[in-house]
């Protein structure tokens, strides 16, 4: 069949218009400029919480969590379906209490419709009116599940709704945020733990995930054309005044940090059926050599985990790893990594 190659737009690659520094982000490190995304996580673990966080922060133009710069403040849009108005008011203005904010003052728009269905043409038609009015930064949708009534598992039809806020993002510049459950299970991609059809992951250009860790919730997050920060710990906490809780970032000394990311790893090596290079686990993890090589070594002198000449392995994985006659380097002697204790 003949191609009118004439219709179709073709530019030389160095000619094409460059991205300028400050626009790659909206909020530095935490998401990026226009970038669609989700925020995951199991229940209860403040994903709306950093929703909101970050909603009141573009339309403040205040740090997101006190630590991360808004780099392209404007209007904000939200849609907390599982939360009644008033709740919604009370979350926020204990957000602005917490920053000395005036509510009233902000660009920081709700849809009070008493339910969004994106699967259905009238409303997203009203949905793309609102943009087209409001002009918002971001958009935040909550939760995923109550916009529409597709099958999650199925990634013919949860494609094309992704299509869609894709579609709107293209056409009104807007960040569009995601609330999103994930399952119980771990991974060892916090991303390949989203409830649903493996295209969501993949949907995003951002993303950010919640998870709980003995006492302590940690935020990781992942960028499309950008380097990730370090996993955070945050802190759901009240002022002193009583106001309404807030998120925080809790302040921890080095040694904390690395032995997280040694738990991190340890959980990487346990859940591969073969030994992992530390190629593949930097690339896993998503931090530089030098600080995988500190957790590695805590590993290793806790007995967790040791190297072999195919890369590192769980203590528990080396007996069967090592037929009769292997010459490749063995475990010391066997330690149960239960019994290893990591100071987190």
């Amino acid at each position: 069949m003949a191609v009118n190659l004439q219709s179709l737009p073709v530019q030389q690659a160095a000619a094409l218009e460059r991205q300028p520094p400050e626009q790659t982000w909206l909020i530095q490190e935490l998401w990026g400029q226009a970038a669609v995304g989700i925020i995951g996580g199991a229940p209860k673990c403040c994903k709306s919480w950093l929703g909101l966080d970050m909603a009141l922060s573009v339309a403040s133009a205040t740090p997101a969590l006190g630590r991360f710069p808004v780099q392209l403040p404007g209007p904000a849009l939200v849609f907390l379906a599982e939360d009644s108005l008033p709740a919604v008011r009370t979350r926020l203005e204990g957000l602005c209490a917490h920053r000395k904010l005036d509510l009233r003052k902000l660009e920081l728009y709700v849809i009070t419709a008493p339910s969004l269905r994106l699967d259905q043409g009238p409303d997203r038609q009203l949905l793309e009116a609102m943009l087209e009015r409001l002009q918002p930064r971001l958009l935040l949708l909550d939760p995923l599940v109550r916009l529409h009534r597709l099958d999650e598992n199925s990634a013919a039809e949860i494609s094309q709704l992704l299509g869609f806020l894709r579609q709107l993002q293209r056409t009104y510049h807007s960040a569009i945020v995601l609330v999103h459950h994930a399952s119980k299970k771990h991974r060892a991609q916090p991303g390949q733990a989203l409830r649903g059809s493996s295209d969501l992951h993949a949907f995003g250009d951002s993303n950010a995930y919640l998870a709980r860790q003995a006492e302590r919730l940690i935020l990781t997050c992942e960028h499309r054309a950008a380097r990730a920060p370090d996993p955070i710990t945050l802190e759901l906490v009240s002022t002193p005044e009583g106001q309404p809780a807030h998120l925080e970032v809790r302040s921890e000394p080095a040694p904390d940090r690395c032995a997280s990311l040694a738990e991190r790893a340890l959980q990487v090596i346990q859940n591969t059926s073969k030994p992992i290079s530390r190629k593949a686990l930097r690339e896993t993890l998503r931090v530089n050599n030098q600080r995988l090589g500190e957790a590695l070594e805590t590993l290793k002198r806790q007995g967790a985990a040791v190297q072999t000449e195919r890369g590192w392995m769980g203590v528990r994985a080396t007996a069967s790893a090592h037929p009769e006659g292997d010459t490749s380097p063995q475990s010391p002697p066997a330690q149960e990594p239960a019994q290893c204790t990591l100071s987190l």
